[in-house]
Order: C-alpha cells, then structure tokens, then sequence
C-alpha cells in the first residue's frame, strides 16, 4: 500500500473543522463518534477529522461529509457526565477521503495523505503575498480590537505561506464554508491568495458592521437624552400644577400617527401641524385650530375599507327580503356585484333614484349597504344652498368645519362606504354659491380619486365609494350634474305592490311599533284595498303606513280597556277606526257627453285623470282657457285650434267657427296648477266635440302630444297614467303608437282589463273616441 494511503477512525464535526497545526478541544457524545475515538485510542491515536455539510444533521451520513478533512492526533480524553467526552486533538495535516471501509459501529475511511505541495511561485512571489497578507492582518486587527496583539504577532511571525493560510484560518472567526475552501485547497499559493481574499472581505463587513454599531449607539444615546430632558420636563410641569402637560397630548397625537395607515404626504402633514403645537403659547386660539385640524386628518379612514361581499344569491335575498318590487334597482345592484366579481378594478356606479315620494328610494339604499357589506352613509340635500356644505370651509374662517362629504366618511369610519345623497333635487343657490356645481367633481369618477375639501387642504380618495342619489323630479337637477348620473326610475306601486307591501312589512312594522301580537289585530284584503284606495290618494306608501298606525292605536286603546282581546278589520267596519272615506276618484260619467273627454296625467305623486270640459257659445272668437294651466298646456290648446281649423271641412264643422263661436276650455280642479303637453289631442277630441254636437265615449282615456299637422306623438309617465285609468273605470286608452316599444315595461297586471289602442293621427283616435251615430 502507498504510503500517502492510510486507514483511519472517522470523526465527524458539526459546525467547526480543524485546521493542520492547530489544536483544539470540543465535546463528543454521538455513540458512532465515541466508537471512533476508542478505536483510535488503540491505533497511535490517530483519528480523520472532517466536517458535516448539515450541522443540524443528528445522524452521521457519508453523503453529507465533506471530501476533505484533516489527520488529527488525540492529545486528550476527559470523560463527563451523561456519557460525554471532552477530547483534545492536534491537526497533523491535510487528507482527502477516496472511500470508506466500514460504517458500523464506526466510519473507517481510506485516506489520501496531502502534504504541502510546491507552491508553484518564485520566492518573489511568496515575499509579495506575505507581504500584502500582513497588511490585511494589520486592516482586519483595527476593525477588530478584540483579537489579541499577541496573536495577530504570533502569526505576523509566520513566514511559511502554508503554514500562515491555515493560522489565519484558524484564529480569524469566518464561516465554516469560507474554511473548508481554505482546508481544500493543497496548492499553497493558491491557498494564501483564497485567505487574502477572504480576510479582505472580513474586514469590509466588520467595518460596515461597526458604522452600524456607531450609528445605533448615537441613536440609543439621543433617544436616552430626549428622554431624560423628557422626564425633567414632566418633573417641572408638576412642579407648575400643569400635570396634562403639552407634552403628554404631542405623544399622543404621535401615537396615534404612528398607527396611522395613511398615505406619505398625511402623515408629514400631520407631523408638520403637530411640530406647529409645539411653538404656539397654551390657551391660544390659533392652537385650537391646529388641534381640531390634526384630531380631523387621525379620524379619518385614510386606506381603511370594509370588504365587500361578491355573494349575488345573498345580495339577492337580502333585497327581495326588504322590498318588495323596485326590479330595476335590483337588477343594476346585482349587475355591479357581478361586474365586481368578475374585475375589481371597475369604478363604483354613480345611480340616481327618481320617483314620488314614499316608493322606497331612501330604504333601498340601506338594504344595498347591508347586502355589499358596506358602510351605510346618509347625507341629505335638501334645502342645502352653501357651496362650503359639500366642499367644506377654509380654516382661516372662525368655527371651520370640513364639509358633509368629509364629515360622512368620518361618520362610516370606512373609505368605502355607500353614500345616499337624499332629495340631491331640492338644492338651491344664492350669494354663497352653488352646491350643485361642487358636486360635480365629486360624482365624477375620473375626478373624485383626488378629492380636495376646504378644510382638509390633501386629496381624499372617493373612488371607493358607492355614490345613490334620490330624486323627485330631474327637472330641477342641472344639466352638468344630470349628465353625471346613471337613472334609474322608481314609479308607482300598483293597488297589488301596495297590497303585498302592507301584508308583508307595514302590518307587522306597525303592530310590533305599537306593542300589539299577531293575533290581537288582523286585516281583511278588503280592508287593505279600500285604505288603499278611499282614505289615501299617493305613489308611494307613506300615508299608508300611517293609516295603519292609526288603526293600531285604536286597537291598542281597545285591548287594554278589554273591550276586545283581539280585532279584525274589515270593509264594514273600517270607518269606525279612520273615518269616512278621504277620497273618491273621479270616476267615469254613467253616459257619453259631449265636449267633455277623460285625458291621463302623470303629478309627482303618481298618476292621476282629467276630466276636460269645452263649451262653445255663439261670440266673436274668443277662445279661454281655465284651472290654472301652465304656458306648456296653453299652447297645446291653440295648436288643437290651429288643427281643427285647418281641418273644418273635413270634420264637418263651420269653416268660420274661429270667428263666430267662443270657445271655452276648462279643466277641473281649478285650485291645483297643471302643465304639460300630453294633454293636446284630449283637448282638440274636447273641442271637436263641442263644435260637431258629438259625444265622446265614456269609457275612453287618453294622452297625447299633437301637432299641427294632427300626428300624435309619445308622452312619459305611462305607468302612473295606466293605473289612474284602471282606478277611475276607464277600459279603453289611447295611446301614442310611439309608446308602443315601452309597454314592454309596464307589468301585465296593470294593462289586465283595459283595452289599449295604438293612435298616430288624430283621424285615429276621432275614430275610436266618438260616438257613432245607430241609424
């Protein structure tokens, strides 16, 4: 055998290799080890020392040594309690395993003796790199005092370039991985040049480490100083009987800061305006403001949401179960859910909610916040004529507020939340401003992510927010405002809508309002119709719901005075509880008449008929018009004229009429002001009528826009005037054929029982309107 090979007892190390000429002592207690060292014991106390690439590894594997280790000498075994031992050993020199001979009970390895080869340089060269390797030991001993001037010495004396890699391996603390190369390499200028190279990069990090150390000791010092004099001041203050010191209320709003989820430019402007607190005198005023200000901007819900919900079958009951109809807002909430669901990024919709009074407008808008999940927020408009409402006031101005927009997301403590901008119709302006025009920006989505109110001064981001406005009426709303917002009607309940609304939620809110059980009052659905229809006259349900209060009163009045334990209301004895009958609908005349037509109009508060009256009288042309009508409606009646007298010959009627006969038109009532153009072919059909001595039928309605030419065009508001029509025994209606692609959107049960025919001329609707003569 080779006299460089040599079979030897194995040793694995964790986390530490030796070096040749270098002794160390470590502690040994794995049974595979211990085996190892008692062989070696017995064998010149020679043992092969090599490291573990895992030192987390419990279990030796051959896999995980190392190729090169080092020939060791034991100089020393100590045994310890709990079966350890403590073994002293020497490096002899380098060894390379080229295989193993055994593994049990312990590693027998076959290894290659590598003594120091020839460097390979010149003694030049060797003079240089000792050279440049004692400036590095002199760079590395003054970033690192801790290493003994003896020892640096010791190795400075070193001349031997092998020998000073492995000493300077030894005694400097560098990662296990940057030893092992060193322990690697045989070529023993190679092996100096890898040690320059790691000693220079030792002595960059310890540098690097000790600036640190330098900086968060200045930092540990001044925050120790600024607590010392913080401490003083706190002693001083007490001296002074000022106990709630200013500095106690900084380190507040400081904490606070801290906490903060704000963007950047907030938080310094908080900082600066808390820095301001510190200069301005106590029981100053102008330290008031900076204190509102700051308490303001930390309230806020700077990048704070609520997570929406994305469930549509869950948004879906939650909205059937809290209204009943309303299928367009539902339908455009569960399309935005969807829309949602399927990209995140797509702004919030800006809706606009128009109806009568009492359909449910404001309502809905709390069940949609409950079925997203969000913040619900109510802001309402009405009556509102100062700019500084919306935008907020400047802080230069005594008593400074931040505006309603502001206010409201501070109120929903949330980013996201759903405002209702309630009655945005009923705004108006003067001298301050207007506050429409300050709504503009804010119902723009390309604008309203950078949001700046008076008093905040810092864009707020309302791009998250879920704007619903209400209205009445869109003829007061500005057309830039209009332009910003997504319509969506919300017409008339239906007696059936009313029926299902009352039975199903008024009943039971009432009865629970006014401490009644289910049994102690019920209602007939005769009962509800005819309070529906006799003692309230609205769109909406509002006096409706009140309707049944009063009748839950009475009741409660009687059960407590035992006079009945429990009471069911019905058609017949419905007047002892609300009195006689508030209202009776104009109902269609028993016989046709002439010169009198039943028109259909569309109020506000739901749909409604007129019964319009022309009377001719032999004069001198005079042509009147009376019940309050509007410069829309009057105008419509002198186009009727203008038609018929284009047409005289035609319609049979004296050709010098205008001339001769004063025509009168008046429609009933005269107290309520009436305007609009869908009155105009009722109003020539009236004139016709009187002026040709023919009747109209009864039972017809109509509404229309006329022209000079006779063509009939379409009017709004088809709903309401439907239902007007089915309440006052009407069962044939004339309507615009232009309208015709509308009924789509009008439910079945309103058209059940009426007959509707499409007119577009006024040859038409003479042809359906006029009673035909039996001979």
């Amino acid at each position: 055998m080779d006299d460089t090979i040599m079979h030897i007892p194995l040793l694995a190390l964790r986390g530490i290799n030796v070096l040749p000429n270098t002794i160390i002592h470590f502690d040994v207690k794995r049974k595979k080890s211990i085996n190892a060292l008692e062989e070696a014991m017995t064998n010149e106390q020679l043992v092969f020392l090599v490291a573990q690439k895992d030192p987390k590894e419990e279990k030796i594997v051959t896999d995980d040594l190392y190729t090169f280790g080092t020939i060791s000498k034991i100089k020393q075994l100590i045994k310890l309690p709990g079966n350890i031992i403590r073994v002293l050993v020497e490096g002899m020199e380098r060894g390379e395993i080229q295989s193993f001979v055994t593994e049990e009970p312990f590693i027998i390895a076959v290894v290659d003796k590598r003594s120091h080869q020839a460097s390979g340089g010149s003694k030049e060269e060797e003079e240089a790199l000792l050279r440049v390797t004692f400036k590095c030991l002199e760079d590395y001993s003054k970033v690192n005092p801790q290493y003994s001037t003896e020892t640096i010495k010791n190795m400075l004396a070193i001349k031997d370039i092998g020998k000073l890699a492995d000493s300077i391996a030894s005694n400097i603390n560098i990662p296990l991985e940057s030893k092992q190369m060193i322990l690697s390499e045989v070529d023993q200028v190679e092996r100096l040049k890898l040690t320059i190279a790691i000693l220079k990069n030792e002595t960059e990090l310890s540098r690097i480490e000790k600036d640190i150390q330098v900086q968060v000791k200045q930092k540990i010092d001044k925050n120790q100083k600024e607590y010392f004099l913080r401490e003083q001041l706190k002693v001083i203050q007490d001296e002074l009987g000022d106990k709630h010191g200013i500095g106690e209320e900084i380190a507040g709003y400081m904490g606070q800061l801290t906490k903060l989820k704000a963007p950047k430019k907030v938080k310094d402007k908080i900082e600066k305006e808390i820095g301001r607190i510190k200069k301005i005198p106590n029981g100053s005023s102008e330290g008031v403001v900076v204190r509102n200000y700051i308490e303001c901007l930390l309230e806020l819900p700077w990048n704070k949401t609520t997570k929406e919900s994305k469930d549509m079958i869950k948004a879906e009951e939650i909205l059937e179960q809290d209204h009943y109809g309303l299928k367009k807002v539902k339908e455009r909430i569960l399309e935005h859910l969807a829309v949602r669901k399927l990209s995140s990024k797509t702004n919030s919709p800006i809706l606009c909610l128009v109806g009568p009074p009492g359909t449910g407008k404001t309502s809905i808008a709390k069940s949609i916040a409950t079925a997203l999940n969000r913040k619900y927020v109510r802001i309402s408009l009405g009556g509102v004529r100062d700019e500084a409402e919306i935008r907020g006031h400047r802080r230069t101005y005594i008593g400074a507020m931040p505006g309603r927009i502001v206010n409201g997301l501070k109120q929903a403590g949330s980013s996201n939340p759903l405002m209702l901008f309630d009655e945005i119709d009923k705004m108006s302006t003067d001298f301050r401003g207007d506050p429409s025009s300050a709504l503009l920006e804010v119902l723009d989505a390309e604008q309203n992510n950078k949001f700046r109110d008076h008093y905040i001064e810092l864009p707020v981001d309302l791009s998250d927010v879920l704007f619903i406005a209400t209205a009445n009426s869109v003829q007061t709303i500005p057309r830039p405002l209009l332009d910003r917002l997504e319509l969506i009607p919300v017409t008339s309940y239906t007696e059936n809508e009313k029926m299902h609304i009352a039975a199903e939620h008024l009943i039971e809110k009432q009865k629970e309002k006014h401490g009644l059980k289910e049994e102690q009052l019920t209602f007939s659905q005769n009962a509800l119709k005819k309070i529906i229809n006799a003692y309230t006259k609205e769109a909406g349900v509002r006096s409706l719901e009140r309707k049944l209060g009063e009748i839950c009163r009475k009741a409660a009045k009687e059960v407590l005075t035992n006079v009945k334990s429990s009471i069911k209301i019905t058609e017949q004895n419905l007047e002892k509880y609300l009195g006689i009958p508030m209202y009776t609908f104009d109902r269609i005349a028993e016989e046709s008449q002439i010169g009198v037509v039943r028109g259909l109009a569309w109020t506000a508060v739901g749909g409604d008929t007129l019964s319009i009256e022309v009377n001719t009288m032999k004069g001198t042309g005079k042509f009147e018009l009376t019940g309050q009508l509007g410069d829309v409606m009057k105008e419509s009646a002198k186009a009727g004229i203008s038609y018929i007298r284009s047409r005289a010959h035609e319609l049979g009627i004296d050709e010098a009429f205008y001339k001769n006969t004063d025509i009168h038109i008046h429609i009933p009532e005269g107290a309520v002001p009436k305007d609009g153009p869908s009155a105009g072919i009722t109003m020539a059909t009236a004139m016709i009528s009187a002026l040709t001595n023919k009747p109209i039928k009864n039972d017809v309605g109509m509404t229309g826009e006329i022209t000079l030419r006779g063509r009939v065009l379409p009017i709004g508001g088809l709903k309401e005037k439907l239902l007007a029509a089915k309440r006052a025994g009407i069962t044939k209606v004339l309507l615009p054929i232009d309208n015709k692609k509308t009924m789509s959107e009008v439910d079945k049960e309103i058209t059940r029982g009426l007959s509707i025919i499409y007119v577009s001329h006024m040859e038409e609707v003479l042809e359906h309107a006029v009673v035909v003569d039996k001979e």
